[in-house]
């Protein structure tokens, strides 16, 4: 038994320490005289003792759990508590308990305290249809990495041949790169027949073409070729099952979010008396995906890894500036004694980071994109890194409002800092020019 010092919200509940083979579990409740009881029991991990577990919760009426988010183990936990209570899965950070009182039984009960008394704060899980996509678009990820691999080696075993093919072409695994690939792993020994496989822009650099393809190429080579060849193209073969797989997920009912409260962070509450705005459904994902794909640096592809880990349905994230920090894609908080210290992006969802990342690198390279401007506004002071990272914020705010509001994507132009401070962005110029030598008078220009 234990006395009660801070306000009580949830009446009965439990906390468990989830292992690989082990759960303790700990549930506190109230007796007849109000005084807080606990009792603890340990379960496997197996699909019948997780069951038994769910009867002994209900047998006590348990209606909140509480669990550590412990790599793996917490999912299958997960799926069958889900529909019985409400489970909150929490930051092991968020939970430390005092040091020299770590033991399972310790931290089982000090997560079902923290529990009880409502200092917990879950993390966000999707529902199943969307937790099926995510692993569908993750897997995808690293099947497209492995591929990665795969041509870093193809292309080290033709420098090891002095096939200088990377030196001309730009993608030594495009159309052009694979016949010559393909010819190569035939037995095709001539430069100038193999430099015939030119397509599109390398018909104007046959001469450098057979010099780049005068090399030695052993039985070894070839034979190193067709195992690495062999491999790539089970892997595309793989990944386009995953494309379909993905489609066909994006499209189904259960991806659609239902009716959701529709609340602009610009616009004021409703006050008593005013009429309230109508709930505005949420988009469901095949729309979502054409929304984003408006986007600079935004494909089909990088839009479906996106809202594989964020969902269309923006209620459940107060605030733009809430989403940012559930991403990891904003500064983190580090201050003491009024001092800043270290203010690094805090750690997020990385499959989110990755998406948001190769987006940016896309947009900054577009001339019209206003996050190009913005990346060389902060690149020359905060360095190219961390300028990449600040043009991926601005992209996640964007599809907030964007999911929220149902709104298009409207770019701001490469300009628009140029014409949010014009007579800063004059003073600047004249200055330049001045200190190249130049005399500057200005003349306004005739309407």
């Amino acid at each position: 038994m234990d006395k009660v010092l801070m306000a009580v919200i949830h009446a009965c509940c439990a906390g468990l320490d989830v292992h690989k083979k082990v759960i303790q579990a700990c549930i506190r409740l109230f007796n007849e005289r109000g005084e807080v009881v606990m009792k603890f029991r340990e379960f496997g991990t197996t699909t019948r003792e997780l069951l038994a577990l769910a009867a002994w919760l209900g047998e006590h009426q348990v209606t909140h759990v509480a669990m550590e988010s412990t790599g793996v183990f917490w999912k299958p936990v997960f799926n069958v508590l889900e529909a019985q209570c409400e489970v909150l899965l929490c930051n092991a950070r968020h939970v430390k308990n005092v040091p020299g009182r770590k033991t399972d039984l310790k931290d089982c009960e000090w997560l079902a305290q923290l529990l009880q008394c409502g200092l917990l704060r879950g993390s966000f899980i999707p529902p199943l249809p969307q937790r099926e996509l995510r692993d569908l678009t993750r897997s995808r990820a690293s099947l497209q990495d492995d591929k990665a691999r795969v041509a870093n080696r193809i292309h080290k075993i033709l420098e090891d041949a002095n096939i200088k093919l990377g030196s001309v072409a730009t993608d030594v695994l495009g159309v052009t790169g694979r016949e010559i690939l393909r010819r190569l792993m035939g037995g095709e020994r001539e430069p100038a027949a193999l430099a015939q496989s030119a397509r599109g822009r390398l018909k104007q650099k046959k001469a450098q073409l057979v010099a780049a393809l005068e090399g030695r190429v052993s039985e070894h080579h070839r034979f190193m070729l067709r195992l690495e060849w062999a491999q790539l193209r089970g892997l595309e073969a793989l990944i386009e099952r995953l494309d379909a797989r993905i489609e066909m997920q994006m499209a189904r009912p259960e991806l659609s979010p239902v009716e959701t409260q529709r609340a602009s962070p610009e616009a004021p509450e409703a006050h008593e008396g005013t009429k309230a705005s109508k709930p505005l459904q949420a988009l469901p994902f095949l729309a979502a995906a054409k929304l984003l794909d408006g986007m600079w640096g935004i494909n089909q592809c990088s839009a479906e890894n996106i809202l594989a880990e964020i969902g269309t349905d923006m209620s459940q994230f107060p605030s733009a500036q809430h989403f940012a920090s559930w991403a990891g894609m904003c500064p983190g908080n580090n201050e003491s004694a009024g001092k800043q210290k270290s203010g690094k992006t805090t750690k997020g969802n990385r499959w989110l980071r990755r998406a948001l990342t190769q987006a940016a690198w896309a947009a900054i390279h577009a001339k019209k994109s206003y996050f190009r401007a913005l990346y060389y506004r902060l690149a020359p002071r905060r360095g190219k890194q961390r300028a990449l990272v600040a043009v991926a914020h601005s992209m996640l705010i964007t599809i907030y409002h964007m999911l929220k509001c149902h709104t298009a994507y409207a770019d701001l132009g490469p300009d628009h800092f140029d014409r949010r401070n014009k007579e800063r962005s004059t003073r600047n110029l004249i200055q330049r020019l001045e200190a190249l030598g130049y005399r500057v008078a200005l003349a306004p220009k005739a309407a």
